[in-house]
């Protein structure tokens, strides 16, 4: 299917479809609004810059929100969360050694203490070994800094889920 006539479907599909793909990809409700209000897009890049800029104003209250539906590094998403998604963007994580995985598995725990909330990565094209050298580096930020980091991991997130919806 060429890349016009996938999104002339997106652009074709009722509020309501449009929306429940959209937050599929970030689950943050102003930003589905935000990126389905500026349907019909004359180009895939103008729906893609749409949704980058929308991304990049996430409010505390929104990041949380957003970070309630995504899965620990290396556990199962649950149901309510794009699940399919979440296993296809870990896949380089299920393969880890037993040690890679041990250390996810406390620096996962580590995180939460420090920060209160689940580490997030756009874990795809990331081999574990990645994943877990940023995750120990993101433990050493500040607040302020890892919330931006946070926020520009979300947006990452929802580009790549956003390319395959288009």
């Amino acid at each position: 299917m060429s890349e016009q006539t996938t999104l002339e479907r997106f652009n074709a599909l009722d509020p309501a479809e449009a929306k429940r793909q959209l937050a599929a990809c970030l689950d943050v409700a102003r930003w589905v609004d935000d990126v389905e209000a500026g349907r019909p897009y004359a180009a895939r890049q103008a729906l893609v810059d749409a949704a980058d800029r929308a991304a990049r104003q996430l409010t505390d209250a929104e990041v949380e929100a957003a970070l309630a539906g995504h899965p620990r590094i290396g556990e199962r998403a649950q149901a309510g969360h794009n699940v399919e998604a979440s296993a296809r963007e870990q896949a380089a994580v299920d393969r880890s050694d037993a040690e890679v995985t041990e250390r996810l598995r406390a620096g996962n725990a580590a995180y939460e203490r420090r920060f209160d909330r689940v580490f997030l990565i756009r874990a795809a094209g990331r081999t574990a070994p990645q994943i877990l050298a940023e995750l120990e580096r993101r433990l050493g930020n500040d607040d302020e800094s890892e919330r931006a980091e946070v926020v520009d991991n979300l947006r990452q997130i929802a580009l790549l889920r956003l390319e395959q919806v288009v």
